[in-house]
């Protein structure tokens, strides 16, 4: 077995691992591939979501998906990933560079990326941004219950703005 197939294997061990909520053995497995092989982008992707979602280390899971996506720049789960970390934070500036590159990576779940856009103007109260954005997700999404979800959001959004129109006028 050579080294590329022995880490992609121990990446599927972690990725087991952590189906099974066994975070710290997760970590040491995924740790171990990043020894033999610094720049495996997955195993920084899985360090990243790992310190972001369950330790709450995010200034570490920051650095694991910025070397993630350096490292494999075709994994799109890390863009995915790395989105909704700036989100939570609110880091919008940020957040529009980093979906404007993603948007373009081959294989990227462009849905997931649109929803993505419209959270983060429908946070900055720009509703009507919001909504043209969920309505590019549908455009790009086959799930109709994914669909149903995005139409939710759209519809979130005009009753927001209604709401906050009502207030003030």
């Amino acid at each position: 077995m050579d080294k590329g197939t022995t880490l992609e294997a121990n990446f599927l061990k972690a990725d087991e691992l952590i189906r099974e909520n066994k975070i710290s053995e997760a970590i040491e497995v995924l740790e171990s591939i990043i020894f033999e092989e610094p720049n495996f982008g997955k195993a920084h992707n899985h360090l990243g979501w790992i310190y972001e979602t369950k330790i709450q280390d995010t200034r570490k899971a920051e650095l694991h998906y910025k070397q993630a996506i350096k490292s494999d720049p075709l994994y799109t789960a890390s863009y995915i990933n790395y989105s909704y970390l700036l989100s939570n934070q609110n880091r919008f500036e940020e957040l529009k560079n980093h979906l404007d590159k993603a948007i373009l990576v081959p294989g990227i779940n462009k849905a997931t990326v649109y929803n993505e856009f419209g959270i983060m103007y429908e946070l900055q109260g720009n509703y009507k941004e919001a909504v043209a954005n969920f309505k590019k997700a549908i455009q790009h999404c086959l799930d109709t219950k994914i669909i149903e979800n995005f139409v939710s959001n759209i519809n979130r959004c005009k009753q927001k703005a209604g709401k906050l129109k009502s207030l003030f006028w």
